[in-house]
C-alpha cells in the first residue's frame, strides 16, 4: 500500500528512517542537511518511532555513536553534509573496516573554503576509498527509496558494509516533490529485523573490535575488504528487483536513457540526471541521436556494466560535479576512463567539471556538450578533453 504525497528531498529522507524506525540516530546539525534530522526528531518527539535519538557534539561524535551502536547489535543511522562529513573521516574508515552496517544520508555540499552551502559532490567524492557503499539520487523519490534499500544492502549476512545514500544539496534537499511512500508496515516487513550475529553487550561471547593490527595481519584484512565491497554489485541488484516487486520502481547499478540507438551520450549523477533527461527529449526532436546513462551506484563502480553500455557510442562525455585538484579530469571522469581502457575501438572521451558550489546548469549548456560531442562524431578534432561548463572566462 502506497500514498502519493508533497515532500522535500530532507522530509522523504525523514520519512524513510521513520518507517524504517532504526534502534539509535546519532546526529549533529550542519546546512542543508539540518531539516532532515528536524523531521526526524519531530517523529521522535511525537513518539512515533522507538528510536534512542542522541544529539552529540560533532559529526565526528555522531559516526563515533553509531559505530559503537552498531557495534552492539543496534540497527544505526545518521546523516551529515560537507565539512561534517570531512570531520567524520577517520570513522569512515573505521565504520568500514569492522564491517558496520551503518546508514548515512549525506546531502550533498561544497566544501570550504571559501565558504559556501551549495551543492556539489565534493565532499562524497571526497570519501570515495573510504570503503562505504555510495548510492547517488536523482529526486526525492529516488533518495526516500534508496534509504530504504540501504538498510537491506547494508545488513545483508554477506555484506554488511556501510552504505552512504546521497541527495544534492537544495537541489533535492529543500524542494518540494511529489513522490510516493510505502505503509510504515510495509517498510518494516520488507527490511526486516536485524540479527546480528555478534555484540559488545554479549558477555558470554566476548570478541574484540578493532585491535592492533600490523603489518602480519592488516594486509590480508584489507584484501578481505576489497572483496566483500567488490561482491556487493549482485546484492545491490538484487535488493533493487525485489524493491521494484514492491513498489513497481526497480533499480540497478546504472540507468540507460535513450540509448537503444544513441550515437553520442552524456554520462552523469545526481539531479542533474533529470534536467539532461530534458535536454536529451530535445535534442531527439531536432534529429540528434542523443543518449544519457545515470550512474546510481558510485561505488562498488559498475565498469563491467559501463563497458557494455559505453562501447558502441561514437562519443562520450562525463560531467562531474566535483574537481580533482591535480588529477587529469573529474574523479567520474576517470574511472570511466579507466573501465574503458582495452575494449576495441572505444568512444571518444572528453570530461566537463559543472556546477560547483551550486552554479546552475540549464538544459541550454547540456545541449552545447552535445553539439561538442556531435561535431567531434562528425570528425572535429577535440579541443579540450577536460572542460568547464558554465564558468566565467
Amino acid at each position: 500500500m502506497s500514498s502519493i504525497v508533497a515532500l522535500t528531498g530532507n522530509d522523504a529522507v525523514g520519512t524513510a528512517m521513520k518507517q524504517i524506525n532504526p534502534d539509535v540516530v546519532a546526529a549533529f546539525p550542519i546546512t542543508p542537511q539540518t531539516e532532515l534530522m528536524h523531521k526526524f526528531a519531530d517523529f521522535v518527539a511525537n513518539g512515533e518511532v522507538d528510536t534512542e535519538f542522541v544529539l552529540v557534539e560533532s559529526e565526528h561524535s555522531a559516526m563515533s555513536a553509531v559505530i559503537g551502536s552498531s557495534a552492539c547489535g543496534a540497527r544505526s543511522m545518521t546523516a551529515t553534509s560537507s565539512c561534517g562529513f570531512a570531520l567524520m573521516w577517520e570513522l569512515l574508515y573505521v565504520a568500514a573496516s569492522c564491517r558496520f552496517p551503518i546508514v548515512m544520508a549525506v546531502v550533498n555540499r561544497a566544501l570550504s573554503a571559501n565558504i559556501n552551502i551549495h551543492c556539489d559532490h565534493s565532499d562524497t567524492m571526497g570519501g570515495r576509498d573510504a570503503g562505504w557503499i555510495q548510492i547517488y539520487s536523482e529526486n526525492s523519490q529516488e533518495a526516500y527509496d534508496n534509504t530504504i534499500q540501504a538498510v537491506k544492502i547494508a545488513e545483508n549476512p554477506s555484506i554488511l558494509l556501510p552504505v552512504m545514500i546521497t541527495l544534492d544539496g537544495f537541489i533535492i534537499s529543500h524542494t518540494t516533490e511529489t513522490l510516493n511512500i510505502l505503509d510504515g508496515k510495509d517498510v518494516r516487513d520488507w527490511i526486516g529485523e536485524y540479527n546480528p550475529k555478534r555484540s559488545l553487550l554479549d558477555i558470554k561471547n566476548p570478541f574484540t573490535i578493532g585491535p592492533l593490527d600490523l603489518q602480519d595481519y592488516y594486509f590480508e584484512h584489507k584484501r578481505q575488504q576489497a572483496e566483500v565491497i567488490n561482491n556487493s554489485y549482485d546484492v545491490i541488484v538484487e535488493v533493487g528487483k525485489e524493491y521494484g516487486k514492491l513498489t513497481g520502481r526497480e533499480y540497478d547499478l546504472i540507468e540507460k536513457y535513450m540509448t537503444e540507438d544513441a550515437e553520442i551520450a552524456v554520462i552523469v549523477l545526481g539531479s542533474t540526471a533529470g534536467t539532461t533527461k530534458e535536454a536529451v527529449d530535445i535534442l531527439r526532436e531536432e534529429g540528434i541521436k542523443a543518449g544519457m546513462i545515470k550512474l546510481r551506484v558510485f561505488r562498488p563502480f559498475p565498469y563491467k556494466e559501463l563497458r557494455e553500455a559505453l562501447s558502441n557510442f561514437k562519443v562520450i562525455s562525463v560531467l562531474d560535479r566535483c574537481i580533482s585538484f591535480g588529477a587529469y579530469g573529474g574523479p567520474v571522469f576517470n574511472e570511466i576512463k579507466a573501465a574503458l581502457y582495452g575494449i576495441s575501438s572505444p568512444p571518444e572521451i572528453t570530461n566537463y567539471i559543472y556546477g560547483l558550489g551550486g552554479r546552475d546548469v540549464g538544459i541550454e549548456e547540456i545541449k552545447s556538450v552535445y553539439y561538442d560531442m556531435k561535431r567531434i562524431s562528425e570528425g572535429e578534432k577535440v579541443k579540450d578533453y577536460i572542460n568547464y561548463l558554465g564558468v566565467r572566462e
